[in-house]
Order: C-alpha cells, then structure tokens, then sequence
C-alpha cells in the first residue's frame, strides 16, 4: 500500500509566519502506518505549499489530508489549507482520509464561528486521525465503518519513535522544528468558555522515557529543532495533586539534552500564569530548569484572555490580572539575563482574545493598561498576541460570538495602539540597536529579504539587502518595527560594503560613513581607528579583508 500525508496544518507560531515546523500528526500518522506493516518507502509526506506549487499527478492507495486550526493567525511563507483545495484533493484516486483540528470544525479566520465540516469522497476521522487511520488497515475498503476513538498515550509514545523517519521529507529538512506533545487534557475543574482543550479531558501525561526516545529517534534522522508544546501548561506537566512537579521537569529537560546533545534549539509553549502565581517556589525552580537546558530565546506564552474582571467571569477565565503579573514577573526575574542567540533567555508572552462574553470599551482600556503597567515597571513580554475569538461547537462561546463585529472598530484601534505604545518601546527593550542575533535564517525576498531564528514565536527581521535564502547570518539590529526588526549581516566588510551597508552600522552617522569610505583601503582596525573617527563598539561589527 501506498499512502501520502499531505500536510495542511499550521499551528499558533503563525503570529508572524510559521517557521519551518512539523507537527506530531504526520509523525504519529506515519508511525500508525509502519506498526500496521506498511514500509517506510511507501509513505510520502508533502506539504500543502508543495502541492501548491508542484501540481504533480497524485496516485496513491490513500491520501491523509491534516486539516484545520484552532488560533487563527497571519503568515509569512506559509497558510492553512483551504476548503477549495481540500474539495480538490476530494478527487483523488484512492481512500481519502482528514483529520485533526478540522474534526472540531473548520473556520479560517478569527472572529468567526467554525463549521462542522463534511465533504464527499473524504473520510472525516472524528476523533484521532492517528488512530483512525491505524484502524482502517483492518478494514481498508469501508473506512466509513471504522470506529472513530483518541488514542493512547503509549500507542503514541511507538507511532512518534517509529514515525520520526517522515521528518526527511519535509521540505526545509533539516531545518525543521519538531513539536513535542507532553500531555494534553485540562487538570482545571471548569473551563474558560472558548477553549477546545476540555473534549480531551483530564490530563493524559506521557511517560518521560517515551519523549525522550522520541527524541533520540528524531535526532537520529537529523533533528536538532524542537519545541515542547501541545499542552496547556507545561508547568503543570506530571503535576501531583494538582502541584507543580519540578522533578518531573528536571527529569524531562535534562533527559532531551543527553538524548540530543548538539541539538540547536529547545523552546516551550504554554505555560498558565495561575500556576506560576499560586505555586511561585515550584515555578521558580522549574523556570530555572528550563533556563539550564533549553536555547535562549525562549518564551512562555501566557493565556491571559483578559484583564476585564466583568469579561474573566463571564467566560470562567482563570487568570486575575495581579496573577498575571506576578507570573511575567517571575519569568523576568529568571530568564531576563541574554543568552547565546542574542536574545533573553526565557519571557513571558501574553494572549489576549477579543469578542469574549461581557466585552465592552472598558475591557479595550484595561488590557491597555495592563500591559502598560508592565512596560512601565521595566519588565519585558516578548510578545504580545491579539486576536478574534474563533469559536467551536461543544464550547460555551459557539454562537455567541456578537461582540466580535459589534466592537470591531475599537478592536482595531485598541490593536494600534497596543503595537505603537507598548510593542515598539518593548521590542527596543528586549533588542536594542547593536543586538547581534545568531544564525537567522533567510527565507523570502520581497525588496528586502525577511529571515527568522527558529524558534518559538521568532522574531521577523527584515535586511535590507538581497541575500541568499535558506541560509544563517548573524545579524545586528539597528531598527525596530510594531513587531519586527530590521538589521544587517555582521561582520561587515568595511573594504568592500556600499556605502548603504555602512551608514546603518549601529553608532555611526553619515560624515563617519564618508570618512571610511574615503579611507578605504583599511589595513586593520588599528588603520580605522587610527585614520577616522569610528572606534569602540562599532568595531565589534566589522571586519578587515
């Protein structure tokens, strides 16, 4: 049997552009297929964006098609796959199958209500696609007759190790970041009324030792991207009696480093700012594990919801915006020192969702003011996500989602001015003209050429210069954007760079940038030093050829 897995899943690191990244769904996918005996030769794995772009015959025995989203979000080189071009993949020969966050609903945009989704000639897998599609080997002609079920935390800890291999097929391979699932399920006894989390239930943690294996089995096929994420709380992750677990996070962190030791990144995901503010000496300490082993640029992203008491009591939100702050604090106090990549080691990243039951003008003014709070007291959010509420059958919210187009003007001035006041003066902050940010990685250009890190939530940098893409430089920033930055690669030849290149060194103005320019030829940094005025630490940023 032949299968294909086409990949059209994006996940929340889309605020700016996804970065090269794979989900666990076409690991676990592929995985199911080898334990059910299908060769590894036989399964391929494409992106929708390939299939875009390479309009290739498509003849397969079955086509798995991962579908849908869950946070809406706007991308750089990468975007969902859409309802017209699943109708397409429709008409493919063979069984077709989808599945994933589509199976709550399909929508493709915030502010929306998602719709259950239905198409003939494709197979919905209600539940787990993993499972489903594990299944339906037994009873390959009649998909529509196997059973619809969530899989288990020990058939995954097998479908991740032996699915690890599809990795190679992805198109930005090696350069791709690994999502790693610890546990999903909500511990909290009622739930905040957007959130999908709840259809999984209580906390269903992964052993230890099977991440970990799953690592070593990515890093054998050349991972060294990763990412722990696909829960709602890592801090909470093999929590006891509702306590955080720092040994568990000891044990976790410190087994992926000695399972992939050259690996190039280890971030986090979501952290809940009720834990870190009610268990702070649990926090503290598993915020310092963290510290100890993962790469620097790190951010825990926080969901706040809303600093609106009248808003979090209408939606059962769990966060008070003094526990809020307390936790950035927290995480300032342990990661706000800067690490290799030239960012701080570990912040806080905050989610705000708008069109919530309760919003009026007054919750546009108190989120302001939080986040303004925060500015003002010297503290640093990495980065501050706004978006529309999408909402999802099953939920309290799913239908009630008036408030999104009743507020949408003052949604959209609010959102400008939290990216004036708040985004730009934190961003200069947390980057400040002179940052030289390590290995980022170019990927599209468009007048100038826009590159990231990888990592979670990374920063976009735009070099105004043609540069080769898919390829890492170091570069030093010298502007800020609402939510970028722009910079330059370093070091600079100071021989052979235009005049352009010169001027945006940081620390230099234009009468330095002539002095050089006619003074080139330099024999050394003693020879500029010595022949102009440029000295200190814009040397840091040139070199003599």
């Amino acid at each position: 049997m032949r299968v294909l897995i086409i990949d059209g899943y994006v996940d929340e690191p889309a605020c700016l552009g996804v970065p090269p990244y794979m989900a666990p769904y076409p690991r676990y996918i592929a995985g199911a297929l080898v334990e059910k005996g299908v060769k590894p030769q036989d399964i391929s794995y494409r992106t929708i964006d390939q299939m875009r772009r390479h309009r290739e015959p498509v003849r397969f025995d079955m086509t798995v098609i991962i579908a849908g989203m869950t946070v809406p979000g706007k991308y750089l080189r990468a975007a969902p796959i859409t309802r017209k071009e699943i109708q397409e993949l429709s008409h493919l020969e063979g069984i077709k199958i989808i599945g994933g966050p589509i199976r709550l609903g399909f929508g493709e945009e915030g502010g929306s209500s998602a719709k259950s989704f239905s198409m003939p000639g494709i197979t919905l897998a209600k539940n787990d696609i993993e499972a489903f599609v594990y299944d339906s080997l037994d009873n390959v002609k009649d998909p529509d007759c196997v059973q619809h079920r969530m899989r288990t935390t020990s058939e995954i800890g097998r479908w991740g190790e032996n699915g690890a291999f599809i990795i190679r097929q992805h198109p930005d391979y090696p350069y791709v970041m690994c999502e790693l699932e610890t546990y999903r399920g909500c511990p909290r006894h009622s739930h905040c009324s957007f959130c999908t989390e709840p259809f999984y239930g209580k906390p269903d943690y992964r052993k230890i030792k099977e991440i970990i294996q799953e690592v070593s089995a990515l890093y054998a096929h050349g991972a060294r991207y990763f990412r722990l994420g696909r829960q709602p709380d890592l801090f909470m992750y093999q929590a006891k009696n509702g306590i955080p677990n720092p040994d568990a996070l000891e044990e976790l962190y410190g087994g992926i480093r000695n399972a992939a030791p050259e690996l190039k990144v280890l971030h986090m995901d979501n952290a809940n700012p009720v834990t870190l503010a009610r268990y702070p000496d649990e926090s503290r300490e598993i915020a310092r594990t963290i510290v100890k082993y993962h790469t620097s640029g790190d951010v825990a992203a926080l969901g706040m919801e809303s600093a609106d008491p009248d808003v979090i009591m209408a939606n059962d939100l769990k966060a008070a915006p003094d526990e809020v702050f307390e936790a950035i604090k927290l995480l300032n106090e342990v990661g706000a020192a800067r690490g290799a990549s030239g960012l701080p080691e570990l912040l806080p990243g905050i989610n705000f969702v708008h069109g919530l039951k309760g919003e009026t003008k007054k919750t546009f003014e108190l989120n302001f003011e939080f986040m303004k709070k925060a500015l003002d007291s010297g503290l640093m959010v990495r980065r501050v996500n706004i978006r529309q509420v999408m909402t999802f059958a099953g939920t309290p919210m799913y239908g009630a989602d008036e408030n999104v187009a009743k507020n949408k003007e003052m949604f959209l001035s609010y959102k400008e001015k939290i990216r004036n006041v708040i985004d730009l003066p934190m961003l200069r902050r947390i980057a400040p003209a002179g940052t030289v940010l390590r290995d980022v990685r170019t990927e599209v250009y468009d007048k100038i050429t826009f590159g990231r890190q990888l990592g979670s939530y990374p920063l976009l940098v735009g070099i105004p210069l043609k540069l080769e893409l898919n390829t890492s430089y170091d570069i030093t920033v010298t502007d800020h954007g609402h939510r970028s930055i722009t910079g330059i690669p370093v070091p600079v030849d100071i021989n052979r760079a235009p005049l352009k290149l010169i001027e945006m060194l940081p620390g230099i103005d234009k009468k330095q940038a002539a002095l050089v320019m006619r003074g080139r030829p330099f024999k050394n940094k003693e020879d500029i030093i010595k022949r102009t005025s440029v000295s200190g630490k814009i040397l840091d940023y040139i070199s003599v050829d």
